[in-house]
């Protein structure tokens, strides 16, 4: 049957109707483990209780009013993330890449309420991905991105990640801020060192320029910490966090310090549906959640366990996988074969993965997996692998 849907997907043929915890289920009743959270969206799982009861219990008093009005929820959320980040405030969006737009608009801003406009340019990372607007693709300036959607729009441009001297060189007179992915995630999950991260934060605090985090796939206690500059050291300026924030319901935030928000007033930035008591009834709950120090303890030990699995596989399988990187619940496995082939393998195998660029698959399960579906991802993944050795010989 021919589908209605803009044909901007390349989907593959698997279509469910119902899921529970680390599981998804479709129409034939097909049980799949998700290794891959809706791209490390779903958080908590499927159909966590608490999220449930938090969304129905909304949902039976009031879903939207708009910010002509303060909402409630929103306020609370507000709170928990300024109570457990470097943040002073926040701005709630229904999407990272708006998170991201608010980030930059607020970088530029910054610079025009301190007298100077001609600041406006933001330095990113090349393999780096900040989502599909116009603006970010043209932050992130790759052929993929931006082929056919030129004139790309101005003020951004690219170095190399690691070279701390490439990003020196970059900034001049017109430099606002630069950009970067803790752990570049669509790229092929690669982590950014320690040291290049406090070379970053110290490179912007020399020159009085501002630092841009995009922790909308690698926070939310994704890497084992509850953001990944965490384990840095380091603290950013702006910062846009979406994906496991609303643990499946669209939510986003740009947080920062009160300093680099100056000229974000009354009038300068809004969004109709942003922040909606909906999303910030979820987005609280799993805040409360996830913030949890023991939570996150539990992140970093099974973690642990699934990365040191895992390389036991990709080590049984050397003409299938390379090498495998990553930190936290934050995976990937580096394909010596085309990726899109352990993809299928995996779909062969009913387990859910995720394709990257730098040729790897994605491993991002929920961060309350328990310990037999650890075990569970890695024997799936060791069957698909086996499954495309066979079909190569």
């Amino acid at each position: 049957m021919q589908s209605n849907v803009l044909p901007t997907y390349n989907r593959a043929p698997l279509s469910f109707v119902s899921g529970e915890g680390c599981w998804l289920i479709d129409e034939s009743g097909n049980r799949y483990l998700d290794a891959g959270a809706g791209i490390a969206v779903s958080a908590l799982g499927h159909a966590y209780p608490k999220l449930v009861k938090a969304l129905a219990d909304q949902a039976s008093r009031l879903w939207h009013t708009s910010n002509l009005y303060v909402i409630p929820n929103q306020e609370k959320l507000a709170d928990l993330l300024v109570e457990h980040t470097f943040a002073d405030t926040a701005f709630f969006t229904n999407s990272g890449t708006e998170a991201m737009e608010a980030a930059v608009k607020m970088a530029r801003k910054y610079w025009h309420h301190l007298g100077h406009p001609e600041r406006h340019e933001v330095i990113a990372l090349n393999g780096s991905f900040h989502g599909r607007t116009l603006a970010m693709i043209s932050a992130a300036g790759s052929e993929k991105l931006v082929s056919g959607f030129a004139p790309l729009m101005p003020g951004f441009k690219q170095i190399d990640p690691e070279d701390l001297l490439a990003a020196e060189a970059a900034v001049d007179g017109s430099t606002a801020a630069i950009m970067v992915e803790p752990i570049i995630g669509e790229g092929g999950i690669i982590p950014l060192s320690d040291s290049y991260m406090k070379g970053l934060r110290a490179l912007c605090d020399e020159k009085g320029i501002l630092l841009i985090l995009d922790e909308i796939q690698c926070g939310m206690g994704r890497t084992g910490k509850l953001f990944a500059h965490e384990l840095s050291g380091i603290e950013p300026d702006i910062m846009a966090i979406a994906k496991g924030i609303g643990g499946g319901f669209p939510l986003g935030a740009c947080l920062a310090k009160s300093a680099a928000a100056v000229g974000m007033t009354a009038g300068t930035h809004g969004s109709t549906y942003g922040g909606n008591p909906l999303a910030c009834a979820v987005g609280a709950a799993v805040l409360g959640i996830v913030a949890d120090e023991e939570f996150l303890e539990g992140v970093r030990r099974r973690s642990g366990c699934l990365r040191q699995r895992l390389e036991a596989v990709a080590g049984s399988h050397p003409e299938i996988f390379a090498e495998v990187r990553g930190t936290g619940m934050m995976i990937g496995m580096v394909c010596k074969v085309p990726n899109m082939e352990v993809v299928d393998a995996g779909y062969r195998s009913r387990i859910l993965t995720v394709p990257a660029g730098d040729n790897a698959v994605r491993i991002l399960p929920p961060l309350n997996i328990g310990d037999e579906d650890v075990a569970e991802i890695a024997r799936r993944i060791e069957k698909a692998a086996e499954d495309l050795e066979g079909r190569r010989h």
